[in-house]
């Protein structure tokens, strides 16, 4: 097609001014569709709640924008595309055939697609949210042919569901954001520690973090507390002593030191006249996080860690289970001597030392009210009944505390006062 305008003429400036209007037409749909598509709904939900006050302001604006994104994309793609047709057919009124491409296709390329993408990829935040209003508008004018070719491809393709990150992920994500990283972070060193063990927490059991059965200190229930044993718990340090019954492994509660505080080593007490508590049973694949849940609670802070076996049938591992210490209500040494009887008065003295007044229940929370329930139900009570045994389709394989999960989660050991002899070594 020969050329029908010549210079200096009122329509060879029209068409200048069309063809660099088309070129940054289509530059800002090139750039917009790189900056807007690349922004998840994920990115812009975190930044419209927790991001700058300038960020905030630019994700709410966007953000309805970019929900529909095929709808999005159709639109910006259709304008790029009505745009980049359109402008040779303008430069042929002005150049020859070869130039108007020659020529097209450099603008295109150099202001249509490489300068915009380029600055949109490191603005697109900003520069989509100053031309929102536009994109909506082009939205509208597009919808008859864009909104059939967005819902085949929502049918095709399935609706762009944003991939959040998974906990190897998460873990790797906040490394790189500590400032140990060298990529300008500011989660110090403890901070992404406890983070990394929270996400880790799900995936360790009670057996990462138990105290194995042969290294915990435990007191049997028939012993007395003359000076000797008070003196050894004592230098163990432990705010709660595990009690068993016959054996080690047949642990039946827990002896909260507090508890001692009015017991004469010289009366030589059994360890059965004072409060004992009972003690939970958890198997060794609990989660971690299911125990600090029941841990939180209140009824104990200490459980047993235990293991399944395959010694008898089905049968009788539901018979044993019913004789729980949870559930029974036991006797030592049979009949009492006269001499024990008359310290049973004493005992609910001591039950009552070692709960919350409950006159006072209505103003301390619900952990409080819990115990206005029952609270007895935490205490092993002797009555009479046979002591139970661990059942045989079981065996106790350790201790854990809610302090073995807090170090789990801290990824540090938690040392008082008790412990400044391994801190010297």
């Amino acid at each position: 097609m020969a050329v029908e305008y010549t210079c200096c003429s009122t329509a060879f400036f029209v068409h200048i001014l069309v063809i660099v209007l088309l070129v940054l037409f289509a530059g800002l749909m090139s750039g917009l569709t790189l900056g807007l598509m690349s922004l998840s709904l994920v990115d812009l939900e975190v930044l419209a709640k927790s991001g700058t006050p300038q960020d905030r302001k630019h994700a709410e604006k966007i953000l309805p924008v970019v929900k529909n994104q095929h709808l999005l994309l159709c639109t910006l793609l259709i304008c790029n595309a009505a745009a980049m047709e359109t402008l040779p057919i303008f430069l042929d009124g002005l150049v020859t055939a070869w130039g108007a491409i020659l020529i097209s296709v450099t603008l295109i390329l150099l202001f249509g697609e490489i300068i915009p993408q380029s600055v949109c990829s490191r603005y697109g935040l900003a520069i989509g949210a100053s031309v929102a209003p536009f994109v909506r508008v082009l939205v509208c004018i597009c919808f008859p042919v864009a909104y059939p070719i967005s819902k085949l491809l929502d049918f095709l393709l399935g609706h762009r569901h944003e991939a959040l990150f998974r906990r190897a992920e998460l873990k790797t994500l906040v490394n790189l954001h500590g400032n140990e990283a060298g990529k300008g972070g500011e989660l110090t060193h403890d901070e992404t520690t406890i983070i990394a063990g929270a996400l880790e927490l799900s995936e360790k059991t009670a057996s990462d973090a138990m105290t194995p059965i042969s290294e915990t200190f435990t007191v049997d229930i028939n012993s007395k507390l003359d000076r000797e044993l008070m003196n050894e718990i004592l230098e163990k340090g432990h705010s709660r002593v595990p009690v068993y019954y016959e054996q080690p492994t047949n642990i039946i509660g827990l002896v909260l030191v507090k508890n001692l505080l009015t017991v004469h080593p010289e009366d030589e007490a059994p360890m059965k006249s004072v409060t004992i508590r009972r003690i939970p049973r958890v198997p060794e694949s609990m989660p971690l996080y299911d125990i600090l849940n029941e841990f939180q609670k209140g009824h104990s802070h200490m459980a047993v860690v235990v293991r399944r076996c395959d010694k008898t049938n089905q049968q009788s591992s539901q018979n044993n289970a019913n004789d729980s210490v949870r559930d029974v209500k036991v006797d030592i040494d049979g009949e009492k001597p006269p001499k024990e009887k008359a310290l049973k008065p004493k005992m609910p003295l001591h039950k009552w030392k070692s709960f919350p007044n409950t006159n006072k229940s209505s103003n301390r929370g619900s952990r409080s009210r819990k115990w206005s329930k029952n609270m007895y139900s935490d205490i092993l009570e002797i009555d009479g009944s046979p002591l139970p045994k661990l059942p045989e389709e079981e065996e106790a394989v350790g201790i854990i505390t809610m302090e073995d999960v807090i170090e789990e989660l801290l990824q540090e050991e938690i040392f008082d006062e008790t412990d400044h002899h391994f801190e010297d070594s």
